[in-house]
């Protein structure tokens, strides 16, 4: 069965777009596999666009090779929306050959290992806060934060994930200069953003309850300096875990070494070769690894390494519902599974533009026995939602 196109779709998310990628073939099987632009990526469908001619015709049973030759063309700018680029076409081949063969991915990454796999709802508060047009109900101060707390815990889930916020003009707002907002490119952390993370996350604990996992996002938002600040400021808080990103995988490990809590990294990291200085460098105690933007070919091998450096794995996966069956494969797979990552605030047309939804009870997703990925975009619903040209991360701004 050899590709015969590769085509780019996307459609309307709210704050973002959504961006699929459609692999035709010439038995009439259809591979596709969700990508994004809107987390700091942009450019990602050009790449696609560009390496196209070098897929087509080619056996899609042959993705390693088409990843390695692919890999090969591209190597002087490897990494970046050039790796996402491949990790994209790698995604759609693994989709198409599952269903040429009539059994789910997980079957070419080695069978599953567990039927359900634990979730955390990620972004709790974050969204509401950050873009209150979208996900309801708005989230304005720490009452709405502890009410959202005893919600998780009363639909049944287990753990949850946030961030930073502080108040502002009579509201909470992100605190993420990381991503340029607000533009504070030193990234120091002052006594303000101490006092204000660690009541949101009291106030968590208090809606919440004792049983409930919170975890914390902290995203590029500091310096080796003001990280362990941060972790001073809450070390005697019940955490799961604190998720730093870090270019530098000594600064990481000295964080580490200093941590009372857990340390989750490297979502952002792209090919084994990225990761490796990590794992050696005993940097994080959890690796987060985004099949996404890597392939979930490649994600396994990523998987292996931190399983020989006896680190667990848990899936970066805040996008669509294509892009949380492509984890929930990727994630029944792994022996060294942590903990899957899945946003439950979802946008009003979320279940329209997807043939299937994740299924979801008890805070687990029930892994599908589908062929393929066990979902695809629904061609006629995205086109009632047609992709904005201003979204994500680059035209975002406080209002």
């Amino acid at each position: 069965m050899k590709v015969t196109g590769l085509h780019l779709l996307a459609c309307d998310a709210g704050w973002r777009n959504y961006h699929f990628l459609k692999l035709t073939t010439d038995r009439g099987i259809v591979g596709w596999s969700e990508f994004d632009e809107g987390f700091g990526s942009p450019g990602v469908a050009r790449v696609i666009e560009r390496l196209s001619e070098r897929v087509i015709g080619q056996e899609v049973a042959r993705h390693e090779r088409i990843f390695a030759e692919l890999f090969g063309l591209t190597r002087p700018a490897a990494g970046g929306v050039v790796a996402e680029g491949l990790g994209a076409i790698e995604n759609a081949l693994l989709d198409a050959k599952a269903k040429l063969l009539g059994v789910p991915c997980y079957e070419l990454l080695g069978g599953k290992l567990r039927d359900r796999i634990p979730l955390y709802w990620s972004h709790c508060a974050t969204w509401r806060i950050n873009h209150p047009t979208w996900y309801k109900p708005a989230i304005t101060d720490l009452d709405g934060v502890k009410a959202m707390g005893a919600e998780v815990r009363s639909k049944g889930y287990r753990a949850l994930k946030t961030n930073i916020f502080v108040p502002h003009e009579g509201r909470l707002r992100g605190w993420r200069p990381g991503f340029g907002v607000p533009f504070q490119p030193a990234l120091n952390v002052d006594r303000d953003v101490l006092r204000h993370l660690r009541a949101h996350l009291e106030a968590f604990r208090d809606g919440a309850g004792p049983d409930i996992d919170i975890l914390l996002d902290l995203n590029f938002n500091a310096k080796t300096e003001g990280f362990l600040e941060i972790l001073r400021a809450i070390a005697d808080l019940d955490l799961f875990w604190v998720e730093i990103d870090s270019r530098n995988p000594q600064a990481l490990a000295h964080i580490r070494s200093h941590s009372a809590h857990p340390i989750s990294s490297c979502e952002t990291l792209l090919g084994l070769q990225q990761f490796l200085p990590f794992f050696r460098e005993q940097a994080m105690d959890v690796a987060i690894v985004d099949a996404v933007w890597n392939g979930v070919w490649q994600s396994m091998k990523i998987a292996a390494a931190a399983d020989a450096h006896e680190v667990n794995v848990a899936p970066h996966n805040f996008y669509g519902h294509l892009s949380t069956m492509m984890n929930a494969h990727f994630a029944t797979a792994l022996p060294n599974l942590r903990i899957m990552e899945i946003d439950i605030d979802r946008i009003p047309w979320d279940r329209e533009i997807f043939t299937a939804v994740p299924r979801i009870e008890d805070g687990h997703l029930i892994v599908p026995d589908t062929p393929g990925w066990g979902t695809e975009p629904n061609e006629a619903a995205l086109a009632k939602h047609p992709p904005k040209g201003s979204a994500g991360l680059l035209h975002y701004k406080e209002k």
